[in-house]
């Protein structure tokens, strides 16, 4: 188990597992890598803010969570630093690691029964013992909650292609003087000389 990973494990072993039974916590997770997607991510070393609320049920622990974090990543558009909150409710159930007695053979058989069942088994959360992995859904909830080309604003005009320089602090009417490289060979020439 990686140390990244590690931050994300929560014990509930103070968590009865009777049904009706509930905890809340209140986490500040400080994550060791970032989270996100290429462009914008919650860096490594900020903290994900974690409302939990924990609820015994008969097949395992229902998790709620609030999420809070502050994403920082740069404008497709013109580079500017762009920070980005993400507010997410998480719902995830975890269950119960099968009994010795009970075995994969009763978990499959009444698997292939349930026929309005979508989620495939690897999809499925599980307790490791009291301990609960959190960082799958906080790292989809994150992930799903940031666009993929951030944006200062919606207004944002970008770069000017020639100069670089941002198109909101340019004066108005600003333009470059094209010349075609085709064309470019023929400004040497001088058609006065060539008429005497």
């Amino acid at each position: 188990m990686s140390k990244a990973s590690s931050v994300f494990e929560f014990n509930t072993f103070e968590l009865p597992r009777r049904a009706g039974e509930m905890k809340e916590y209140q986490l500040d997770l400080e994550i060791l890598e970032p989270i996100g997607v290429p462009l914008v991510s919650v860096p490594a070393g900020d903290v994900i803010e974690v409302d939990l609320r924990l609820e015994s049920v008969t097949e395992g622990v229902l998790l709620s969570a609030d999420l809070y974090a502050i994403a920082k990543g740069e404008c497709i558009r013109c580079l500017d630093p762009v920070e980005i909150t993400v507010e997410r409710k998480i719902q995830e159930l975890y269950r119960y690691e099968p009994s010795k007695d009970s075995g994969k053979k009763g978990k499959k058989s009444k698997r292939a029964s349930d026929d309005d069942v979508d989620l495939e088994e690897d999809d499925e959360l599980w307790m490791d013992g009291n301990v609960m992995d959190l960082e799958p859904p906080i790292r989809d909830a994150v992930v799903l909650d940031l666009p993929i080309n951030p944006l200062c604003s919606e207004e944002c005009l970008g770069l000017c292609p020639d100069c670089g320089q941002k198109w909101a602090d340019l004066p108005e009417g600003h333009q470059h003087e094209a010349i075609d490289a085709r064309w470019a060979g023929l400004a040497g020439l001088d058609f006065k000389k060539s008429d005497e």
